[in-house]
């Protein structure tokens, strides 16, 4: 006979973007409809939402930690050890060594810079591949080559935190996110890991990155629009963020006397055929149905604001029959840090036992009334993957 699946808990979240650091300030912001904080001039004519200001000391106490590491690994440090606090087991070192740890990475920032000044030479010279071999000699550091190895940020918190369980690293975008939570969520359902860290982190204030983006038309420009709004999808606002969950199986939790923010119910990860019409609406309709709605459902989209991924999922969403809110709308896109951010604010909605208010602007969000006991999140990609989680009331 087939054993039933263990609850998986939410215990600790951890957060920072351009609302704010921590939940408090999160909840504060959310629930006062605080309108998004933007910057449409630094790297014009692109539109992010920047990181809040962050004392890196406080949970990466060593300059010489923080010095080695790139923006993106300082925020992904810092958030991990902001999930650890809010869990109760940060420096507990019995915990820290049988905690596992799954991190949604990027491919690490670049000396823009440097790949500037190599472009110019080439421009100016017949003899490409001496002149490109002579710049990357005496350009490139040992550390800038470091600071771009994907699995730098799961090393650094184990380093900065005592994170020394088990350790995972997925690369992939938006996919990379839910499959990270996927594979801890079923550990931990399936008696294989008791307790776990999961996250990721983005520094949208990157020239590489934009330029990435930018080559394929992608990034919002101008002045910031919501998604899903008028324009329904205005290019992807991209935001700096740093989002770590410390996911748990009720008996470890109750040993420790720990009590959980929410439960995590469920998390799918599927891919669509887009060269197919309608497959990407149809894929995340069927991730909805799987979650299941109901009066005291809530619905927190990750839509990214890309062109035809964007116009799909609010095809979807317009059918679910719950209330929507579009959270790249509060804080931006985060990419591999997106999907775990959603989970975040959704175990923190169910804790105040309250939706995030609707945005008067956005016919798709309509108010909440009543008891909020789940919330159903869902993510696809600005290219490929779609996914979806279910945060639930804990009996």
């Amino acid at each position: 006979m087939r054993e039933r699946k263990r609850d998986v808990w939410i215990t600790g979240i951890g957060l920072v973007s351009s609302l704010g650091e921590g939940l408090e300030a999160h909840w504060a912001a959310l629930d006062a409809g605080a309108p998004p904080v933007t910057d449409a001039e630094t790297f014009a004519p692109y539109v992010v939402h920047p990181l809040v200001k962050v004392n890196y000391d406080q949970q990466i106490p060593k300059k010489g930690d923080q010095r080695q590491m790139e923006a993106w690994q300082r925020i992904g440090t810092y958030a991990a050890g902001l999930a650890l606090e809010s869990a109760g087991v940060a420096k507990n070192a019995e915990i820290l060594a049988r905690t596992d740890m799954i991190v949604a990475a990027g491919g690490g920032e670049r000396d823009f810079l440097a790949d500037a000044a190599i472009l110019n030479d080439l421009l100016e010279t017949n003899d490409w591949g001496r002149s490109l071999n002579e710049r990357l000699l005496s350009d490139l550091r040992p550390t800038l080559s470091l600071a771009q190895l994907s699995n730098l940020l799961a090393g650094n918190i184990s380093i900065v935190h005592g994170v020394t369980g088990s350790s995972r690293t997925f690369m992939g975008e938006e996919s990379a996110g839910v499959d990270a939570t996927r594979i801890a969520f079923s550990r931990i359902a399936a008696g294989q890991s008791e307790i776990g860290l999961v996250g990721g982190a983005y520094n949208a204030e990157r020239e590489d990155m934009l330029l990435l983006y930018a080559l394929n038309d992608l990034c919002m420009t101008g002045s910031f629009r919501p998604v899903l709004g008028a324009e329904v999808a205005p290019g992807i606002p991209s935001g700096s963020m740093g989002a770590f969950l410390v996911l748990e199986s009720p008996e470890h939790a109750t040993a420790r006397g720990a009590k959980p923010i929410a439960k995590l119910s469920g998390v799918w990860s599927e891919r669509a055929k887009r060269d197919e019409a309608g497959s990407v609406a149809e894929k995340v309709r069927s991730l909805i149905a799987t979650a299941g709605t109901g009066p005291t459902t809530a619905l927190y989209s990750g839509a990214t604001g890309a062109s035809g991924a964007t116009q799909a999922e609010g095809e979807a969403l317009s059918d679910a029959g719950v209330p929507v809110r579009v959270v790249a709308n509060r804080i931006g896109h985060g990419f591999e840090a997106q999907f775990t951010a959603l989970l975040g604010l959704a175990a923190l909605s169910i804790a105040r036992g309250a939706a995030i208010p609707a945005s008067p602007a956005l016919p798709l969000e309509a108010p909440h009334a009543g008891a909020l006991e789940r919330v159903i999140v869902t993510s696809v990609g600005h290219w490929r993957g779609e996914g979806a989680g279910l945060v639930e009331k804990v009996d």
